[in-house]
């Protein structure tokens, strides 16, 4: 047995001896010695949580404190050159920007599910392509291949919104949690396969199927849609109409029903919140659900730990902690290694390395007209986009924190935002909300309550013409709608709010911006369903639990 052997076999024993000899376990109560799971008592489930399990596409980045803002003041907007020390949490972030190939799987779910009810919930997933669309340039082969092609499978997805990029994470979320919960044996797979053939009714059926739910707010407004449909599909739902011969008319169609949106959403679309709240995908039908204390099977709840938290955008503090990747070495306990303008080491866009020596370390724009260098030695390699890998990773092993495309982050924007922020877990957006259930049948809806009094979104300002939320001066309380409209703001008016509570923080840079962009300091803004082919996004997640890097002995 050699030395390393000898080592890492001590480690593991180490390892286990201090989990074996931990007081705190699950096994029994440490602050009433009562057994968990006993039934013979109240079978109180206690389960060890695993933090340290990656969300898949993410990478863990530890948490702690660096300084926000830039060093040198930007002239026109001193707001945002404030520096402050501010503290994240340690928390998941996407180690590659979200590509095209990933959101077409979106799309194609989507389109899969609901589009033969809903055709606007599949169009609103669509990238708009016409950000690649210019009067004065020939951009018309990205306009149509460069979301759709192969060629661009790994390229960053561009022309998505803030709206569509928050969409795509909960639905991200859903899928995560619905697979959890399958290989966990706590739910029977989701049989979207039979969607098509499920989705239909005859007329009776249909009637039957109404009244049961007269009582339901969405099923009550529901008309009834009668549809042809091919007798093979009739088939497999098990009506047989008459069949048509091929030599007479070709395929057979059967006159059917179609289902009210709301039911397939309800019954083959995953959702977490639902799943949590309703009595909606029902735990008996997963053969290894868990107990209640009557010996009931159960959903899954928080407490049991399996699934996660939920896909996000980064905050604003959180991406640009990310970006910078702020490690002290070991002998210097407390600081960064060095000094950064960049998300790489040193204060060069080059690569000063012996290996790759005058090596770009990021796609932007060297200077006017200069988006990628010289034919037969270009600096970077792309003329717009690249792939996700293309550069170097940061130190936290994040790609394309730097240039390619600016990201979509969760905060609103104002100038005086670093002014005002948490010195903990800093974030400017918070709307209070409360999730109400309106019927505790098993398709219930979930209404959320916005508490306006709790609104920080525009808390502090300090700026004459960002302050405002609306079109409207701030002082219209008690006016009507109409009176309002009289006094509405010319939008042509420098006065006039050009900063709303919909505008939202971006930052990175892009394949179209000079090297100032590229500072993870720097901010820009842009409305929230606004969309550009400069802008892309990666996910975030919270991390729940202790710090794995803590100095726990």
């Amino acid at each position: 047995m050699n030395k390393t052997t000898k080592l890492v076999l001590l480690s593991l024993v180490a390892i286990f001896t201090a989990c074996q000899t931990r007081d705190l376990t699950t096994e029994k109560s440490y602050f009433t010695g009562a057994k968990h799971f006993d039934s013979k008592t109240i079978n109180f489930q206690a389960f060890e949580g695993n933090t340290l399990v990656t969300p898949p596409g993410m990478l863990m980045i530890p948490g702690g404190s660096f300084t926000i803002g830039q060093m040198d003041e930007f002239i026109t907007a001193p707001h945002n050159s404030e520096r402050r020390t501010l503290t994240v949490s340690s928390f998941y972030m996407d180690k590659y920007e979200v590509t095209n190939l990933g959101w077409r799987e979106y799309v194609e779910w989507t389109a899969y599910v609901f589009g033969q009810y809903k055709p606007e919930i599949v169009e609103a997933t669509i990238p708009d392509t016409l950000v690649w669309r210019e009067e004065m340039a020939y951009n018309e082969p990205y306009v149509d291949s460069y979301f759709r092609h192969p060629a661009y499978s790994y390229y960053p997805v561009v022309g998505v919104s803030w709206d569509q990029a928050m969409a795509y994470c909960q639905w991200r979320t859903d899928r995560v949690n619905e697979r959890l919960l399958v290989e966990g044996k706590f739910l029977e797979p989701l049989e979207y396969a039979k969607v098509g053939p499920k989705a239909y009714m005859n007329e009776q059926e249909i009637d039957d199927f109404l009244k049961r739910n007269e009582d339901h707010p969405e099923y009550a407004k529901y008309d009834k849609e009668a549809v042809e449909i091919p007798y093979y599909i009739a088939k497999e739902c098990g009506y047989e109409g008459t069949e048509v011969p091929a030599e007479e008319g070709g395929a057979a169609t059967v006159t059917m029903y179609r289902m009210p949106y709301e039911w397939v959403r309800d019954q083959f679309a995953f959702n977490t919140e639902k799943y949590y709240l309703f009595n909606s995908f029902n735990p008996t039908a997963g053969k290894g659900a868990r107990k209640s204390a009557n010996g009931q099977p159960r959903k899954i709840t928080s407490s049991d730990g399996v699934l996660v938290s939920g896909y996000r955008l980064p905050t604003e503090a959180e991406w640009e902690y990310a970006a910078f990747a702020p490690i002290a070495d070991e002998g210097n306990y407390g600081s960064p290694t060095d000094g950064k303008i960049y998300p790489w080491s040193g204060l060069h866009p080059r690569d000063l390395g012996k290996k790759g020596k005058g090596q770009m370390l990021a796609n932007f724009v060297r200077g006017r007209g200069d988006l990628m260098g010289i034919a037969g030695a270009p600096n970077d390699g792309y003329v717009i986009t690249a792939p996700v890998d293309a550069f170097a990773a940061n130190d936290f092993g994040l790609y394309n924190m730097a240039g390619n495309v600016n990201e979509w982050v969760l905060d609103v924007y104002r100038e005086t935002t670093f002014g005002v922020m948490s010195e903990y877990n800093p974030y400017r957006g918070n709307v209070y909300t409360s999730i109400v259930r309106d019927s505790l049948t098993q398709t219930g809806s979930i209404v959320v309550e916005y508490t306006a009094a709790n609104d920080k979104r525009n808390y502090k300002d300090g700026d004459a013409t960002t302050r405002l939320d609306t079109d409207y001066p701030l002082d219209t309380l008690g006016l009507t709608e109409e009176q309002k409209e009289s006094i509405k703001f010319d939008p042509t008016d420098i006065l006039a709010p050009q900063i709303t509570n919909n505008s939202r923080v971006y930052k990175g840079g892009s394949w179209n911006d000079r090297i100032y962009w590229l500072d993870p300091t720097t901010r820009r803004y842009m409305d929230q369903d606004g969309r550009s082919s400069t802008i892309g996004f990666r996910c975030a997640m919270s991390m729940l639990g202790e710090n794995p890097f803590s100095n726990k002995k």
